[in-house]
């Protein structure tokens, strides 16, 4: 099993900035990509960013420009710096993790998950 631990989430105003980390452990050799998933209340699941144990980084086209999407193999640390935050990015942001190298965009394609912490964007 893979544990996955959020941190960094708050209440924040337009405009601001912050910076969520997660922290992978348990069996970790395997894991293909992380990546960030967000629910919002009464919305499905929606895919925000993910990075394969190679560095190469994908975003959704709402984020792309604002978040950055960064890991540290050593740590097994993924870290997502959102700048620029808006309402709409009020939500429960959740890491996750995958073995599978398709599909990255999409949120089934994830095995493990966190717990999810909230950031919230008032305006």
């Amino acid at each position: 099993q893979v544990q996955l631990v959020e941190s960094g989430g708050g209440l924040v105003q337009a405009g601001d900035s912050l910076r969520l980390s997660c922290a992978a452990s348990g069996r970790t050799f395997g894991i293909y990509a992380m990546g960030w998933i967000r629910q919002a209340p009464g919305k499905e699941r929606e895919f925000v960013s993910t990075i394969t144990w190679g560095g190469s980084a994908f975003y959704a086209d709402s984020v792309r420009g604002r978040f950055t999407i960064s890991r540290d193999n050593a740590k097994n640390t993924m870290y997502l710096q959102m700048n620029s935050l808006q309402p709409d990015d009020t939500a429960v942001y959740y890491c996750a993790a995958t073995r599978n190298s398709a599909r990255l965009t999409s949120s089934s394609e994830y095995d493990y998950w966190g717990q999810g912490t909230q950031v919230t964007v008032s305006s």
